[in-house]
């Protein structure tokens, strides 16, 4: 049996991502009898084994300790282990993972003109309660954060519905008053006549690399796991970077006013020639302007695949499984 298990999406948009994502990093997971296979390896990491599992299973199963790592949204992190204490003893975030993005969100419908803000929908439930003598139904799949945010707004008189199906259509189809979901844009909201309340936004989520606390880890697993998190981090730092190359009559005066500047780093120091800057992805042609200004002959900009160093992620992590 393999010792680390890696927890990866089995299906949908989630996987799609992930699977790019780790390909990137130099994570390319190989399914012997390929997209049906829901267990997987990575070359050249012999005691890593993948395993498939719905994102909402990922986070259960790092909660209960029997996957180290794991990539899933974090709305489903806070769903399965709501209690942030508990949460904090059982998992480890490593990072968020840039794609993957939605909002849980409260929706309520259109018509609800006077409904703007959750004070204003805990004014509407003793309102409804007083209309039709029942509580407001809150349609969602989200039932620990639902009851958490809305104890936080003093907001008691509810009753929760349990969905299955597709949430944002509850309310027209009579099972429901409103709801909490989760949304990318909004739009399939707004198609069933539902607006975002101006303070409803409750958690704005998006994929993320997870550590369990609670797996049984050992000396063996906490290197692979430094590997795997290393090889992250570095195609996380090349995709927020361009590589700046030029040849400058003083690169030391150079690579300290582009350090102030731009943020750049020269990561090799300023002695080689060219001098090679590394620089925020937004400000590498501004910088190039300036390297030009100052006397570069010419400037080459260019897209790095990794970039490896001293790595915060990995410390952190080490730290936190022991």
């Amino acid at each position: 049996m393999s010792e680390l298990i890696l927890a990866v999406p089995s299906k949908g948009r989630l996987q799609e991502q992930a699977l790019d994502f780790l390909t990137r990093s130099g994570l390319k997971i190989d399914r012997a009898r390929g997209g049906r296979d829901y267990r997987g390896h990575i070359a050249g990491l012999p005691e890593l084994e993948v395993a498939f599992l719905s994102a909402s299973e990922i986070a259960r199963e790092l909660a209960a300790g029997n996957a180290h790592l794991g990539l899933t949204g974090l709305d489903l992190v806070h769903e399965t282990v709501d209690d942030p204490a508990d949460r904090a003893a059982k998992l480890h975030l490593v990072t968020p993972l840039g794609f993957g993005p939605a909002d849980v969100v409260v929706a309520v419908p259109e018509r609800w003109i006077d409904v703007d803000n959750m004070a204003d929908l805990a004014d509407a439930a003793e309102m409804h309660r007083a209309r039709h003598g029942r509580t407001l139904r809150v349609a969602t799949k989200f039932v620990h954060m639902t009851r958490r945010f809305f104890a936080a707004h003093g907001l008691a008189d509810y009753r929760i519905v349990e969905s299955l199906g597709a949430t944002e259509g509850a309310p027209a189809a009579g099972a429901a008053d409103l709801v909490v979901d989760i949304t990318t844009t909004g739009s399939t909201l707004a198609a069933n006549q539902l607006k975002i309340l101006s303070d409803g936004v409750i958690l704005a989520s998006e994929a993320h690399f997870v550590a369990s606390r609670v797996a049984p880890w050992t000396d063996a697993t906490r290197s692979i796991a430094a590997t795997i998190v290393d090889r992250i981090a570095a195609e996380m730092r090349a995709r927020s970077v361009l590589e700046l190359r030029a040849v400058l009559p003083d690169p030391a005066r150079a690579a300290t006013e582009t350090a102030e500047r731009f943020d750049a780093v020269a990561p090799f120091g300023h002695e080689p020639v060219p001098l090679t800057l590394h620089v925020p992805r937004r400000r590498g042609s501004e910088c190039a302007a300036f390297l030009r200004l100052i006397g570069a002959s010419s400037v080459v900009i260019m897209q790095v695949a990794d970039v490896y160093g001293d790595n915060p992620l990995t410390a952190a992590l080490i730290e936190a499984i022991g």
